[in-house]
């Protein structure tokens, strides 16, 4: 037992003999979308990689959070932006279960002012699909695991410490993708990240019986579903409780006061239920509803004022799933970070501000992220350089040729007094 060590006023110093379980082209930490999309891109390149996800089910906030939205992957105007993986991955959410995709983007036939190209989806059987799809590629996968720690030589990971039934295990990598969400692994690894901050939201799926009859009369069990919520703070932080302080989202005693909080208050409204035959709750998310908790500090963070500006190093044009018309382009540097060389991140934690970052974190454009890092890690292997470096023009030449559009035409970008409308369907908890 050792006192004042290091930053820990009271602390107990742990040595362990763990062994080494495996060594792998890239590592993965966290299997939603964008974990999925880094693992199966690399894989698909040649590389072994292992996946590594905390909990039993892939997919993160799109499956156990419970935001089963596949948001537009069109500009609202007919055209479509985000191709790629994140379509590739809209089309397996829905490929044995229902859909809400509009007709005109099924049939091929979208219209300038029609609706946009979106879906929602089961979540259970987006689950289960993507198990089987992670397996077809060749990705190796440790479920119900937590990366608790990293082995470092000056900035490079040599390997992370995982911990799970077996106790604790240790696995090597030339590169690693921290598609936490959270930026654990960077955190971990020492790069500088950015706190973000969280409403207070907590969304439900429930049923009740008109659900029910709606669902039985149309033969659609798509139709049985509504929300319920705890905290019902929306995107944009109307509903937050005033004077309540937002959520960080980052240790484990604010994400155990978020959980206990939102049970108990979503409890106490159905206890006002009078009919409490008439509804059911049917599922709960099984991780915090966080967005933003904490990003890279990287080469560059996207800002909302980035909307219609090309990149030179581009890794993917997208859209704004809340406003018709407006386009962004990722740039690797939000991915990245330099003097760290064979980490990048994905998803959530890749660096943006205010709105931008909403822009960047939601299903579609997190895919894209994901799908940006694990070429990148696979080129940056071949090319023997540190992730950072990696050749841009080949990156963009292989992501282009997995069909993801790497700039926006500029055709699309409104001209001088044309109207810009916000999308017409309410996600505003998205």
């Amino acid at each position: 037992y050792q006192k004042q060590r290091g930053d820990c006023l009271d602390c107990i110093e742990v040595k362990k003999n763990v062994p080494v379980k495996g060594s792998y082209d890239i590592i993965v930490a966290g299997g939603g979308v964008s974990g999925v999309a880094a693992a199966v891109s690399a894989s698909r390149m040649g590389k072994k990689v292992l996946l590594i996800e905390k909990t039993i089910c892939l997919g993160g906030l799109a499956t156990i959070g419970l935001i089963n939205l596949f948001v537009p992957l069109c500009n609202g105007r007919g055209v479509q932006i985000i191709k790629g993986m994140a379509e590739e991955l809209l089309q397996l959410s829905v490929k044995y279960g229902y859909d809400t995709i509009p007709d005109c983007w099924k049939n091929g036939n979208p219209t300038k002012d029609g609706p946009r190209y979106v879906t929602r989806y089961s979540v259970p059987i987006f689950v289960l699909a993507l198990t089987e799809f992670i397996k077809s590629e060749g990705v190796s996968i440790l479920y119900d695991s937590v990366v608790s720690d990293v082995a470092m030589e000056g900035s490079q990971v040599k390997g992370v410490v995982v911990v799970n039934k077996s106790g604790f295990e240790y696995y090597t990598a030339g590169m690693f993708v921290d598609a936490t969400g959270d930026g654990d692994l960077m955190v971990q690894a020492g790069v500088p990240t950015v706190q973000g901050r969280n409403f207070h939201t907590f969304m439900m799926h429930g049923a009740d019986t008109e659900m029910c009859k709606k669902a039985a009369e149309s033969g659609d069990l798509g139709n049985l579903q509504h929300w319920a919520s705890g905290g019902n703070a929306n995107l944009y932080g109307g509903g937050h409780p005033e004077g309540k302080p937002y959520w960080l989202g980052t240790n484990s005693k604010d994400v155990t006061n978020y959980v206990v909080e939102n049970h108990i208050e979503a409890l106490n409204k159905l206890k006002n239920d009078k009919d409490k035959a008439a509804r059911d709750i049917l599922r709960i998310p099984t991780m915090p509803q966080f967005r933003t908790t904490r990003h890279i500090d990287g080469n560059y963070t996207l800002k909302e004022a980035d909307t219609y500006r090309h990149f030179d190093d581009s890794v993917g044009a997208i859209c704004d799933f809340d406003r018709r018309d407006f386009l962004y382009e990722i740039p690797f540097g939000t991915l990245v970070r330099d003097g760290f060389g064979n980490i990048i991140t994905a998803g959530r934690s890749a660096a943006g501000e205010g709105y931008a970052w909403d822009v960047l974190r939601v299903i579609p454009p997190a895919i894209i992220s994901g799908q940006a890092a694990g070429v990148a890690c696979a080129l940056a292997i071949d090319e023997k350089k540190p992730v950072y470096g990696t050749d841009i023009k080949m990156l963009q030449k292989t992501l282009t040729a997995q069909n993801v559009m790497i700039h926006f035409d500029d055709g699309l970008v409104p001209k001088a007094g044309e109207e810009i409308t916000v999308q017409e369907s309410n996600m505003e908890h998205f």
